[in-house]
């Protein structure tokens, strides 16, 4: 027996041991991480307050559960000294356990892995704790309670955790205890009989007494959240959650508070009926305070009266749903809508003409996949939609070309392949969003390997380590060179000369690492140095959410080219919560209170090369991130310091517009009579892509709003009422400093007919010379995809432009083949925008030199991008001449010749 003991002692200290070594690599290896981003003060601040909670609520619950199985094993020892062994009573599996030998033993386990597990679980709330210590006010009262937002934000949560954590713990107590009781036959079950020993039977009612005092402070919370209710005719408390389920909670809260007192002094009352009885009644008027009462309230009272009774709370719901948004800083407009536009307005606008975004970004990461992979392991995630100088405003699409490892050829991906040789991407693609060559393609910017970018971007650091696919841990500066790019039937190799990843030097932190990611070849290989650095987290998303994990994160992070030649991410960030009063939840999973509180406030930059970090404070209003700039001081910079290169590239972030544009169509109705009719109630407009219905995107746009002086980037989205398909509103947000963040929407004139996406969509299907073209496309082994569906507003009238795709079967390269567009009651399609639009305006047969100036849109880059195409190749030819290289000298004077026979084209 006591090898046997002996054994299970010394397993149960390796299995301690290894776990505790478990934690300390995962914790370390974390801690190097933040370290060499220069966040280490923010994983100490996360480490140590999971520390002080686990300790404090593991400590709480070791010492009450000692306290209680000590109490019932000593009411129980009299029950044991009394008990009768007879020679035939059978052997319950219990006796064996709790064998008195043993018992102490057992217990122990039991309360300590117990306390271990409410430890943990009450470490889990870490930011709660951290958030309730450095609450912020908002400066705007609830209007039943009269508290700040404030506390329903950062208060409320930690007493709800220590509500649920603390009749959890009762309930444990109860199962411990019963338990013991059951095992020392102070609780007995006999012919369906129990019978339970005095002493046990108090234990057990003051426990039971415990926890209904934890219902007590149910009740006091339940009063809160009745702020959250979904009773009435819009959200958060109505008129019968106010007159009858508050005063019902009320009520509740004082007979629960009598019932803990009858039980926590059953050892002195002793009259357990009188007990039972109060019980029972107690349980009657639950339900009847719960359940009968507040719906009789709403059927009998509210119901014939509604708008009447629930006006207020109507009025409560608009405003704090629209600060919670930020829609009550929305600034609406009239705009309209004149049908006399002209093909000399449309020239007078070319900047936004020149800006039309033909190239829907769906199809288009198909021609850059084909173009532009160059190899079979590169890959292009997605596109993503900015704008540059060029020096004309120019809004381009642009991807970056990433090598995610599992495209690395199955034969190929040996551990030394994917870990130390294949590391990074390289490079990028960008085009106008605009522009097309002869053949239908984009007119690339940026192209090839090594990026060429004919003199417009000096891209001098293309390789990315850290991106959208990056899915796997990378050791680089080891004893073989890296593939840096494909150049003709060769490789170029390089070493990585970054400070991005944590050195792996020493045979402690390859063990560290090694343990991590349960890869043994990590401590064994012999291709690490000094100088080797291990890189992990590599995917933005995540690599965002391990460092903050308290914010949440836009679905789209997009590259951006630097003027200092390197490569960026910028990742928006948002501050939300699921607590603010009287907010309309905009998504709910079942049982869940939807998110109900979003700001904007961080912009994060990621260094593609470096992996560098920094969290740039947007919105220093939001009490929120005022919150967390306390709890770490050291994490977030003011918007100020950013680069002011990277400054012309902040956009605001689609996820965002979305919810705001989707509670806009209904909280746009301020008048509590309209909105409970929901008279006026709008919706996000569908279009045809592929040839299926959907709905539409918010789309990037370079125009000049109304009233501007210049053009600018923004994000719009047109809008319709409820289930109809004419427009009579669309929505924007300006991208460009000073007036970044700004909403605006523009409200049509609702006694004419404006038409919508779905209305143009089945012009063009109903117009004969369109859809006989397009049907026989589709019939020879091709399929057509109809893009975006663009509204254009120019002047006080609409454009509407649909870009169609080619695609054949077989080689899944979309190709621009036509722009369809309608003004007012005209619709043509043509092989480019500069056709259509003549088409539309009945300009078709006027010559360009009759008119004051040209239009671009056909396939060829506008004149100033020629000239600076132009510029950049004799750039490139003059270095070859220097270098001596006649061939491709030669080469460039070719390409410039062309640009230059274009140009002269044009004029």
């Amino acid at each position: 027996m006591k090898f046997k003991s002996t054994t299970l002692i010394a397993a149960a200290i390796i299995a301690a041991v290894i776990m505790l070594f478990s934690i300390f690599v995962k914790y370390y290896g974390d801690w190097l991480w933040f370290q060499n981003l220069g966040f280490s003060g923010v994983f100490l601040t996360m480490l140590w307050a999971k520390i002080f909670v686990f300790l404090g609520f593991f400590l709480i619950f070791a010492i009450i559960a000692i306290v209680n199985i000590a109490i019932a094993r000593k009411f129980g020892r009299f029950t044991r000294s009394m008990k009768l062994a007879l020679p035939d009573d059978p052997v319950n599996s219990l006796d064996i356990i709790f064998k008195e030998n043993y018992a102490n033993y057992v217990w122990g386990v039991l309360i300590l892995f117990f306390a271990i597990m409410m430890g943990l679980g009450a470490s889990s709330s870490w930011e709660t704790f951290l958030k309730f210590f450095h609450a912020s006010k908002f400066g705007l009262a609830d209007p039943i309670f009269h508290k700040d937002v404030g506390f329903y934000i950062f208060k409320l949560p930690l007493f709800q955790f220590f509500q649920g954590w603390y009749l959890f713990m009762i309930v444990l107590l109860l199962g411990m205890v019963g338990l013991s009781y059951y095992q020392d036959q102070s609780i007995t079950l006999k012919d369906n009989k129990m019978a339970i020993d005095s002493k046990a039977k108090y234990h057990l009612s003051i426990l039971t007494g415990l926890f209904l005092l934890g219902i007590v402070f149910v009740y006091i919370l339940k009063l809160y959240e009745i702020l959250f209710s979904t009773r009435g005719v819009s959200y958060g408390a109505s008129y019968a959650d106010v007159h009858a389920q508050i005063p019902a909670y009320w009520i509740l809260l004082i007979l629960t508070a009598l019932i803990s007192i009858l039980f926590l002094l059953s050892p002195l009352i002793k009259k357990w009926k009188f007990i039972v009885y109060a019980a029972l009644t107690y349980f009657a008027f639950l339900v009847i305070l719960i359940w009968i009462y507040p719906n009789l309230v709403q059927q009998y009272i509210v119901k014939p009266n509604e708008l009447v009774k629930e006006k207020p709370y109507i009025l409560n719901n608009i405003h704090f749903t629209r600060m919670a948004y930020n829609l009550d800083n929305v600034r609406e407009e009239t705009f309209p809508v004149k049908q006399n536009l002209t093909y000399q307005d449309i020239l007078n606008n070319q900047l936004t003409v020149h800006n039309i975004r033909l190239w829907d970004r769906r199809p288009l990461v198909q021609s850059y996949k084909q173009l532009q992979e160059i190899r079979l392991y590169y890959n292009f995630k997605n596109v993503d939609v900015d704008r540059y100088h060029f020096p004309e405003y120019t809004e381009v699409a642009l991807a970056g070309r990433e090598l995610p490892p599992s495209r690395i050829p199955i034969r190929a991906q040996t551990w030394v392949n994917t870990h130390l040789k294949y590391t990074h991407g390289y490079g990028l693609v960008m085009s106008p969003v605009n522009e097309i060559t002869e053949e239908g393609m984009p007119n690339f910017i940026v192209k090839n390997i090594p990026p060429e970018s004919n003199g417009l971007l000096n891209v001098a650091r293309p390789e990315i380590y850290y991106g959208e696919e990056t899915d796997e841990y990378a050791i680089v500066g080891t004893k073989t060179q890296e593939f840096d790019y494909p150049k003709g039937n060769q490789n170029i190799y390089t070493t990585y000369q970054g400070k991005g990843g944590v050195r792996i030097s020493g045979l402690f932190r390859k063990l560290v690492y090694a343990w991590k990611f349960s890869d043994i070849k990590i401590l064994l290989t012999g291709y690490i140095t000094k100088q080797s650095r291990i890189m992990f987290h590599r995917i933005i998303a995540d690599r965002d959410r391990i460092v903050a994990p308290f914010l949440s994160y836009d679905s789209d992070p997009y590259l951006v080219v630097g003027e200092d030649g390197k490569l960026y991410w910028i990742h928006d960030a948002y501050t939300t919560s699921n607590m603010y009063p009287y907010s309309q939840p905009v998504s709910q999973a079942p049982g869940q209170r939807g998110l109900n509180y979003i700001r904007n406030s961080v912009k994060i930059v990621i260094d593609a090369y470096n992996g560098s970090m920094t969290y740039y404070i947007k919105d220093p209003s939001d009490p929120i991130i005022q919150t967390f700039s306390k709890i770490f001081p050291t994490l977030f910079k003011p918007f100020d310091e950013m680069p002011d290169f990277l400054k012309k590239h902040i956009r605001y972030p689609t996820d965002l517009f979305t919810i705001q544009a989707e509670l806009y169509n209904v909280y746009h109705m301020t008048d509590p009579q309209v909105f409970y009719n929901q008279e006026d109630y709008w919706s996000i407009p569908h279009e045809i892509y592929r040839n299926t219905e959907q709905a539409m995107i918010p789309y990037y746009i370079i125009m000049k709003l109304p009233g501007g002086k210049s053009e600018e980037f923004i994000l719009m989205l047109p809008l319709t009422p409820s289930k109809k398909n004419n427009m009579v509103a669309w929505m924007c947000a300006r991208c460009d400093a000073p007036n970044y963040g700004q909403l605006i929407v523009y409200q049509l004139p609702k006694e004419k007919l404006i038409f919508g996406p779905m209305q143009i969509e089945a012009r063009i299907n109903q117009k004969p010379d369109i859809s006989s073209e397009l049907t026989l496309w589709g019939q020879k082994g091709s399929s057509v995809i109809r893009g975006n569906l663009l509204i254009i507003p120019i002047e006080h009238s609409f454009i509407y432009v649909e870009p169609i795709y080619l695609e054949a079967e077989q080689s899944q390269l979309p190709e621009l083949k036509r722009v369809v567009v309608a003004y007012g009651d005209q619709l043509e399609m043509r092989s480019n925008l500069e056709q259509a639009l003549r088409a539309v305006f009945s300009m078709e047969n006027v010559s360009t030199g009759q008119i004051k100036r040209g239009l671009t849109g056909a396939p060829v880059a506008h004149i100033s991008t020629l000239a600076q195409k132009a510029l950049g190749h004799y750039n490139q030819a003059l270095n070859y001449l220097k270098q001596g290289n006649w061939d491709k000298y030669g080469k460039e004077l070719d390409k410039l010749q062309q640009i230059l026979q274009t140009m002269s084209q044009k004029k």
